[in-house]
Protein backbone atom coordinates (compact mmCIF):
# COMPACT_ATOMS: atom_id res chain seq x y z
CA UNK A 1 0.00 0.00 0.00
CA UNK A 2 2.47 2.99 0.65
CA UNK A 3 4.71 1.87 -2.25
CA UNK A 4 0.93 3.07 -4.32
CA UNK A 5 1.12 6.27 -2.20
CA UNK A 6 4.54 7.20 -4.25
CA UNK A 7 3.99 5.75 -7.11
CA UNK A 8 5.03 7.77 -10.17
CA UNK A 9 1.49 7.38 -11.77
CA UNK A 10 0.38 8.72 -8.56
CA UNK A 11 2.75 11.78 -8.41
CA UNK A 12 1.63 12.29 -11.93
CA UNK A 13 -1.98 12.38 -11.19
CA UNK A 14 -1.30 14.98 -8.02
CA UNK A 15 1.01 16.88 -10.08
CA UNK A 16 -1.84 17.42 -13.20
CA UNK A 17 -4.40 18.22 -10.12
CA UNK A 18 -2.39 20.77 -8.98
CA UNK A 19 -1.67 22.34 -12.52
CA UNK A 20 -5.68 22.46 -13.02
CA UNK A 21 -6.11 24.37 -9.66
CA UNK A 22 -3.44 26.94 -10.88
CA UNK A 23 -4.87 26.96 -14.57
CA UNK A 24 -8.38 28.02 -12.31
CA UNK A 25 -6.52 30.15 -9.91
CA UNK A 26 -4.73 32.34 -12.99
CA UNK A 27 -7.87 32.71 -14.75
CA UNK A 28 -10.22 34.25 -11.95
CA UNK A 29 -6.72 36.37 -11.29
CA UNK A 30 -6.64 37.78 -14.65
CA UNK A 31 -10.51 38.68 -14.49
CA UNK A 32 -9.93 40.51 -11.75
CA UNK A 33 -10.44 44.33 -11.89
CA UNK A 34 -7.38 45.37 -10.89
CA UNK A 35 -5.02 42.80 -12.29
CA UNK A 36 -2.42 41.86 -9.20
CA UNK A 37 1.10 41.53 -12.00
CA UNK A 38 3.57 40.13 -9.09
CA UNK A 39 0.32 37.57 -8.34
CA UNK A 40 0.17 36.15 -11.79
CA UNK A 41 3.57 36.30 -12.54
CA UNK A 42 4.04 34.09 -9.59
CA UNK A 43 1.52 31.55 -10.32
CA UNK A 44 2.51 30.92 -14.25
CA UNK A 45 5.79 30.95 -13.20
CA UNK A 46 4.78 27.81 -10.80
CA UNK A 47 2.25 26.84 -13.32
CA UNK A 48 5.70 25.94 -15.91
CA UNK A 49 7.41 24.76 -13.39
CA UNK A 50 4.66 21.85 -12.55
CA UNK A 51 4.54 21.73 -16.72
CA UNK A 52 8.25 20.66 -16.87
CA UNK A 53 7.80 18.45 -13.74
CA UNK A 54 4.81 16.45 -15.63
CA UNK A 55 6.91 16.37 -18.55
CA UNK A 56 9.99 14.97 -17.61
CA UNK A 57 8.22 12.14 -15.31
CA UNK A 58 6.00 11.30 -18.37
CA UNK A 59 8.95 10.57 -20.17
CA UNK A 60 10.71 8.67 -17.13
CA UNK A 61 7.62 6.45 -16.85
CA UNK A 62 7.13 5.76 -21.03
CA UNK A 63 8.59 2.65 -22.11
CA UNK A 64 10.59 3.69 -25.29
CA UNK A 65 9.25 3.15 -28.91
CA UNK A 66 10.49 -0.52 -30.47
CA UNK A 67 12.08 0.84 -33.58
Amino acid sequence: MDEQLHSPARLLIELRMEHAELNGRIDVLAAAAPVDELSLRRLKKRRLALRDQIAALELATDPDEPA
